[in-house]
This record gives C-alpha cells, structure tokens and sequence, in this order.
C-alpha cells in the first residue's frame, strides 16, 4: 500500500477518548459458550448489571454469535480481573480471552457501545454477533500520482476515490472505520454485504475512468472474522489480512480470504486460490481473487 502501514490499525484510537474524564480502562472479553441460547446469555448479561456496582465497574453491553457458540462482554473496569470477578460470582460464565480497547474503536467496528433499544417484535434471538467482514480499499500508485499531477490535483484525486467508496458503503450497509490516506478501512456486519460492495466499487471505478482522463485504479482486499481472538487487538488478526490481501492486489483486483470465500458461498465469483506467505501469519494464507468484471451487484 502506498499510504498504509498494514499493521496494527488499533492503536490509532485513544483508549480513553479525548475529554481526559475517564479514569477507567474499557475492556471486551470472549466466551466460550456453545450450545447456550441467546436467552441464557441476555439472562447472564443482567445477572452481571445486578452486581457490577458491588466491583465499581460497568457492563456496558455485549454481543453474542449463536452459531460459533461465542459472546463478547464490553466493560468499563479498573482492571481485567475484576471484571471477571463479575462474571464469576454472577453467573460463572468466565471469558476465555479479554483485551482493553478503545470505546472509539469498538463504535467504529461494531456501531454501538450501549445496549441497543429492541426494535418492535424483536426477539431475544435478534442479537448482534459481533462478526464482521473488514474491507480495504488503496489507490494504486498514489505516490506516484502525487509527483506528477501536484498535491492539490492529487487531493481532488483522493477526494474522487473517498466519495465513490462512501457511496457504495451507504448503499451496502458498510461503516466506514477509518481514512489511510489513499484509502478507506470499512467494516460490514455481513460477508456478502462486503462482498458486493468491493464489486460495486470497482465497477463504479471503471465506469468512472471511462469519462475522465486521469483515471483512478485502486485495490481491494477482505477478510472476515470476532472482535477478540487470542488476545489480539480489536479485529487485530482480520484487520492485518484485510491489508495485506489489499497491498498484494494488483491493480483494479479484489482480493479475499478463505473465511470470506466460505461465508459468501458462491465459489463461482471466486477464482485463481493461491497459498500465499503473509508478514505477521506463521502459515500460508489460501487467497482467492473476486471475479467482479462480469458479475450483476443489486
């Protein structure tokens, strides 16, 4: 990437936020829960309310993906583990990995960091699983493109790229995390949402350089996965892939991770799967190239 460093992106986001109030770190916790039905861990969630003043701390709300059997607690604490004192005496359910975070981050990623207000008719089922599909976009050459057009051409340039990409993120359910620069981080609650949307940029990019005489050219990659894996960052490990298959794209391509390829299920978009050496990944990663030239986006 020309204007991405495409390690961690979470430390970007202050872990206090700016107003200097807080005096408590936040942290996200991960439980290991299958076969517990979403009514078992909201249950869980209220017990934790019922005695979190008894530790001085706060649950601020929680995630929970039924199908992986996992569920991720947000809590503002003095310290990791007293927030599992929590849950030890509440209920028992103690996490399996917890990480301090940013509140900013885990707004920007996942949307909230409250308890959302149910929606009329929605069902304790209807919760959020905190999975998330990352997308990259990065336009190739910028450096390049600086040196010859001058920097405020190459400005209005960027400006081109980050108002065709917002766009296909409003239309695609996509929460733009972050600006790099020459490119943009977004996350997806679903897979095949961001799957469509890579296409629909780079469709919208093509149809864009048919009418102006310096056209853009960007790069796309992918990947999908929890919030909090083996005490990473925030997304860490699905942040990383994501940029490294989006600096490993050649130009105008969409590069995806064998986690979005299985979550999207239409193998026929995906074609030419390459094991490839990541910095940062001990094995090597199966990639697979979107074929988005010829496909039909809603």
């Amino acid at each position: 990437m020309d204007g991405v460093s495409s390690g961690s992106y979470n430390g970007i986001y202050p872990t206090h936020g700016g107003s200097g109030r807080r005096a408590m770190p936040i942290f996200m916790d991960r439980h290991f829960l299958e076969g517990t039905s979403a009514a078992d861990v909201a249950r869980a969630h209220r017990m934790d309310l019922d005695i979190q003043d008894k530790y001085g701390v706060k649950f601020l709300t929680y995630w929970f993906d039924q199908r992986r059997g996992t569920a991720f607690c947000l809590v503002d604490a003095p310290d990791a583990e007293t927030a599992q004192c929590v849950h030890r005496e509440a209920h028992g359910f103690v996490a399996g990995e917890i990480v301090e975070v940013a509140l900013s981050a885990v707004e920007a990623f996942l949307g909230r960091i409250h308890d959302p207000e149910p929606a009329p008719g929605q069902s304790s089922s209807d919760v959020d699983p905190g999975h998330r599909a990352i997308l990259f976009t990065d336009i190739v050459g910028s450096t390049a493109m600086t040196s010859r057009l001058g920097d405020r051409i190459a400005t209005e340039m960027v400006r081109a790229h980050d108002a065709i990409v917002r766009r296909c993120l409003s239309q695609n359910s996509g929460r733009e995390v972050k600006h790099t620069g020459d490119g943009i981080m977004a996350a997806f609650a679903a897979a095949t949402a961001a799957v469509e949307c890579a296409m629909t940029i780079q469709q919208e990019f093509k149809r864009y350089n048919g009418g102006n005489t310096e056209p853009i050219h960007i790069r796309i990659g992918l990947d999908c996965g929890e919030p909090v894996e083996d005490s990473n960052d925030l997304f860490g490990s699905t942040v990383q892939l994501a940029a490294r298959l989006c600096a490993a794209a050649a130009s105008d391509q969409i590069l995806v991770s064998e986690n979005i390829f299985r979550e999207y299920g239409a193998a026929e978009l995906f074609a030419h799967a390459t094991r490839r050496r990541f910095k940062g990944f001990s094995k090597p990663m199966l990639v697979f190239r979107c074929d988005w030239t010829n496909a039909e986006v809603n």
